[in-house]
C-alpha cells in the first residue's frame, strides 16, 4: 500500500514537473529538482517509519482490542444466554412447584372437608339418637303421667269437693259417698279427656 503511495507521488510529481520550474523561479526551494531526490529518500523513510509504526505496534494493538471487545461480547452473549436459559428452567421449576402446591392444597382442603362432614354427620347421629331418647322418655313420661293423672285427679277433686262441702253446709261429708259420685262422672267423662 505504502508503495503504490510513493509510486503515485512520483508520477504526479514527474507530471507536474513543467509547473515546478515554472514554481521554482518564484522562490520555493521544495520545487526545486535539485532537491527532490533528498525529499523522496525522506519522505520514503518517514512513510517506512509510519509504516512499520501503524503496522507494527498501533494496528496490533488495535486488531488486540477489537478481538478482546469481540471476545467479551460474545462471552457476555453466551452469559446472557445460559441466563435466560436458567430462568426459563426455574421459570419451569417455579410453575411446577406452584400446581404442586395447589394439588396439595386442594387435596389438604378435600380432606379436611371430608373429615369435618364425616364429624358432623357422627354428631348428627349421636344427636339424633339423643333425641330419639329423650323423645321416648317424655312419651313414657306422659304416658306414666296419662295413666296416673285420674288417680290424681279423683283425689284432686274429693279434696276439694269434701272441702267446699264441708264450707258450704258445716258438716263433714262422708269422702266415700264424694268418691263414688266423683268416680261416676270418671267413667262417664273420662273417655272424652283421656282416650279411654
Amino acid at each position: 500500500m505504502i508503495k503504490k503511495i510513493l509510486f503515485q507521488l512520483i508520477f504526479l510529481t514527474f507530471l507536474f514537473t513543467g509547473k515546478v520550474i515554472a514554481a521554482e523561479s518564484g522562490g520555493m526551494p521544495q520545487l526545486n529538482p535539485e532537491f527532490w531526490v533528498s525529499q523522496i529518500f525522506w519522505l520514503t523513510i518517514i512513510f517506512g517509519i509510519l509504516y512499520v509504526v501503524l503496522s507494527k505496534i498501533i494496528l496490533p494493538k488495535i486488531s488486540a482490542n477489537l478481538e478482546s471487545r469481540k471476545s467479551q461480547i460474545s462471552d457476555n452473549i453466551e452469559a446472557a444466554e445460559k441466563q435466560r436459559k436458567e430462568s426459563e428452567t426455574k421459570l419451569k421449576e417455579y410453575d411446577e412447584i406452584i400446581s404442586k402446591s395447589k394439588n396439595e392444597a386442594k387435596s389438604i382442603f378435600n380432606q379436611a372437608k371430608e373429615k369435618v362432614l364425616k364429624d358432623i354427620n357422627a354428631k348428627k347421629d349421636i344427636l339424633e339418637k339423643q333425641i330419639d331418647e329423650e323423645i321416648k322418655k317424655a312419651e313414657e313420661e306422659i304416658n306414666k303421667l296419662r295413666i296416673g293423672a285420674p288417680k290424681k285427679i279423683s283425689k284432686i277433686a274429693i279434696d276439694t269437693s269434701s272441702e267446699l262441702i264441708q264450707k258450704l253446709i258445716g258438716a263433714e261429708i262422708n269422702n266415700s259417698s264424694i268418691s263414688a259420685i266423683v268416680d261416676d262422672l270418671t267413667k262417664k267423662n273420662g273417655a272424652k279427656y283421656y282416650g279411654n
